[in-house]
């Protein structure tokens, strides 16, 4: 008994020194002291959690906005493109309209010389046509008449030559 005794003493000691470790631990508050620092813990991380959260929905709305903004970007952008295709397709139709203009009136105006030059030349045709056949018969006459008969045959003929010349000038 006394190996029994002895175990139930070196038992008894450890599980009375047990008791007293537990015992001095509750004394001093540990197990308190353990729980308001786990509870304070438990409090940082979820606070830390929320602001967490927080943080995480104001970026959303950050980025909700952002994308709000480059897409109203991107319309606006394609609105100015679109304006912008539109007004080059106008100046560029209202730079042919003018060309065609200009090119029309530039043909009228060469046209318009060409039959101006035109009639001068058939004018001065004409009048020296005139006054070649004056000539012609002026040499014939005075080579076939006498001079008393072709003073009046030159101004009779004359006086019709003028008038023909003037017809023909009006």
């Amino acid at each position: 008994m006394e190996i029994n005794t002895m175990v139930l003493d070196s038992t008894f000691w450890v599980a009375v020194s047990f008791f007293i470790f537990f015992g001095g631990l509750i004394y001093l508050k540990v197990p308190q002291k353990i729980n308001e620092i786990l509870n304070k813990l438990i409090l940082d991380i979820k606070n830390e959690i929320d602001e967490s959260e927080k943080l995480r929905t104001e970026a959303k709305i950050l980025l909700d906005n952002a994308q709000k903004k480059l897409d109203t970007a991107q319309s606006v952008s394609d609105e100015i493109l679109d304006q912008a295709k539109k007004d080059s397709d106008r100046l560029i139709i209202e730079l042919n309209d003018k060309f065609h203009k200009s090119s029309e009136i530039k043909k009228n105006s060469t046209q318009a010389k060409i039959t101006q030059m035109k009639d001068t030349a058939i004018k001065e045709i004409k009048n020296a046509s005139v006054k070649i056949a004056v000539d012609s018969v002026k040499k014939i006459i005075t080579t076939s008449v006498d001079k008393s008969k072709l003073d009046t045959l030159f101004q009779k003929n004359l006086e019709e030559t003028k008038e023909e010349l003037k017809k023909i000038n009006s």
